[in-house]
């Protein structure tokens, strides 16, 4: 395993009477593009700031590239970005002029300056729009250049908090792909979402967290023929006919879920002969996916 970027040990952090993340132990090998999923309340954003410090935890180590935190503080965010959930872009400025105040408080050389501006720039696709006040600019732009501001100083470790939050799905699509575009430049990338298609496509591996704890690690490969095998069975119809395939699945030891106006069969390639026999025209065998592991792991569970 490369050096770790990223040690969680043990920690703990309350909030009063709530417990936001639990004993969590997570390691982030460095260069690895990790994906944070879990419900509302997980505890995902609060890992997130007890790795860039913003939070102080109440018992446990944190450790980025073997500085320790709160103590290091200042040299962990010397290599170390963010890209928040929450736009706090300087609408009054240009882009450039977003980048060029925020360069300066980088600990890059100020020879830099400049080529690192056209770098991030260009690493989003907004060269074009450089002089273009950030008011101007559509919600997709501005989650762009959120993305610039937090590569223009080459980070070492980059945190992404729910980059696409908000988003339609086109927009979407063309930040996952300037996004994929970080896993070649060796940057670590350690990002929370609640899309599950988002990690799902951009990350090495993915790490459940539930109630504050990690439930689940491993790449997405991994984690579908761990918990939920290959295929999925729809099958659709009344309310009747949902309860039937759940106990169904049950009696075969099998699990299932719920699936908008159908029930899903997990691990379908191991289903008696009788139950695939009962598929109908309007039933479909897919292959599972990240959903169907996520659904799973946080207790969605029928059968």
């Amino acid at each position: 395993m490369a050096e770790p970027a990223v040690r969680v040990s043990g920690v703990v952090k309350r909030y009063g009477d709530l417990t936001a993340v639990n004993n969590l132990d997570l390691t982030v090998p460095s260069g690895m593009f990790l994906g944070l999923l879990g419900p509302n309340g997980a505890g995902k954003s609060t890992t997130m700031r007890l790795i860039t410090g913003q939070t102080r935890a109440d018992s446990g180590t944190v450790d980025v590239f073997r500085h320790r935190l709160p103590e290091d503080s200042r040299r962990v965010r010397a290599i170390t970005a963010v890209v928040p959930q929450h736009d706090d872009l300087d609408s009054e400025l240009t882009v450039r002029q977003n980048l060029e105040v925020f360069v300066r408080l980088t600990g890059l050389p100020r020879a830099r300056y400049r080529q690192a501006v056209d770098e991030a720039l260009e690493a989003v696709r907004l060269t074009d729009r450089a002089g273009t006040r950030v008011d101007r600019l559509s919600g997709g732009m501005r989650r762009r250049l959120l993305l610039a501001r937090g590569m223009v100083s080459s980070p070492r470790l980059l945190l992404l908090d729910e980059p696409t939050i908000g988003l339609d799905p086109q927009i979407r699509q063309k930040l996952w792909d300037v996004i994929g575009e970080l896993r070649a430049t060796g940057t670590t990338v350690v990002m929370s979402t609640h899309y599950i298609e988002e990690a799902e496509r951009l990350a090495d591996e993915v790490a459940v967290m539930f109630a504050g704890r990690l439930i689940a690690r491993g790449t997405p490969a991994h984690l579908l023929r761990l918990h939920v095998g290959a295929q999925a069975a729809e099958y659709r119809g009344d309310g009747q006919r949902h309860n039937q395939v759940i106990e169904a699945a049950g009696r075969a030891g099998l699990p299932s879920r719920r699936t908008g106006l159908s029930v899903s069969v997990l691990r379908a390639e191991s289903m008696p002969p009788q139950m695939r026999d009962e598929l109908g025209p309007s039933d479909v065998l897919r292959p599972t996916t990240l959903e169907d592991v996520f659904v799973t792991l946080t207790g969605e569970l029928f059968g």
